[in-house]
């Protein structure tokens, strides 16, 4: 008969052995992850820590550069023309981010609750589709129809308001500074709306049906069952949206460039493109990645923030608590 130590003994070696197991196999898994390590260190890491670098120095893009510690972010804080292009950006997060997510749930609860039950998801799938379709085409391709919509002399939208009797309304749209960033805060939220309709359309289609059969039956109108049954349910795919296109509000470049290029003037001047222009049009290089380099801190803080505030929103959601 063994003896107590015998048997505690067996137990300890059977209680290390599959620890050795787990963590053997945790080891292997360290492969799977190498690839992305490389990818992040060659693409993200290495390129942000020399445009740190070049931050620090004096450059004009030939030559050695010269290292001027902090003097080129002392400059920048005292620039107008750096805060600037920050006040347009949050006029763009307006654009990209808060009106696209306010017409865009609105838009989906229409198809999904309205449109589809009574004229069938084919229909409610080809409107969605066209909400969408702004989202597949080139930025140089809408950034060009665009254009040619806003030309003051044959652009459609000028045509139209002087067909119309309405000649006095019509503007320069893109020439003139007091107008250029409402006209391209349209264009964004034209390109914006598809991505937030079936965003919030895929959450829609995992609201249990019964909810709204509850309130149709204690006779609560569509406007009552948006607000307590949609906008509640769509918590978590609302904090995705905002998160994502108010990053992307903040880094936006490729619109403004084929629009505008910051003007007429510097009215609609944003960072990613003061950035590019420092670089590439003044050949300031150190300015232009101290530029870029805050603007980086401030889209991670932004996202760090947003991510948070999911976190904490989604707490109680995820088990059944409303």
């Amino acid at each position: 008969m063994p003896s107590t130590n015998t048997v505690t003994l067996n137990t300890a070696t059977h209680a290390v052995t599959p620890r050795k197991g787990t963590s053997e196999r945790r080891g292997g898994y360290w492969w799977y992850i190498l690839p992305g390590a490389v990818g992040f260190l060659a693409v993200v890491a290495v390129p942000f820590g020399m445009n740190l670098w070049y931050s620090l120095t004096s450059w004009r893009g030939v030559g050695d550069p010269v290292f001027i510690g902090f003097e080129n972010y002392q400059r920048l804080l005292g620039d107008p023309l750096f805060w600037a292009s920050f006040r347009h950006s949050v006029a763009f997060i307006v654009a990209m981010a808060i009106l696209p997510t306010a017409i865009g749930v609105l838009v989906a609860a229409v198809l999904f609750n309205y449109i589809s039950p009574k004229f069938g998801s084919k229909v409610a799938s080809f409107l969605r589709a066209t909400y969408y379709l702004p989202q597949i085409l080139p930025i140089a391709v809408a950034g060009v129809l665009w254009k040619w919509m806003y030309q003051p002399q044959y652009g459609i939208i000028n045509t139209t308001l002087r067909d119309l009797g309405l000649g006095g309304l019509a503007q320069n749209w893109l020439g003139d500074s007091d107008l250029a960033i409402y006209a391209v805060m349209n264009v964004l939220v034209w390109l914006q709306i598809g991505y937030t309709v079936v965003v919030f359309m895929s959450g829609l289609s995992r609201v249990d049906p019964a909810l709204y059969e509850a309130a149709e039956l204690d006779g609560a109108s569509w406007s009552q069952q948006f607000r307590t049954i949609t906008l509640n349910q769509l918590r978590p795919e609302i904090a995705v949206v905002l998160i994502t296109t108010s990053v992307a509000a903040l880094k936006v470049f490729a619109p403004i460039f084929v629009l505008t290029r910051g003007g007429p003037g510097t009215s609609t001047i944003v960072p990613a493109y003061f950035s590019f222009s420092s670089f590439f049009t003044t050949t300031k290089v150190g300015y232009g990645a101290a530029v870029a380099s805050v603007l980086a801190l401030m889209i991670s803080v932004v996202a760090v923030a947003l991510l948070r505030y999911q976190t904490r929103n989604s707490e109680g959601f995820d088990d059944g608590r409303p």
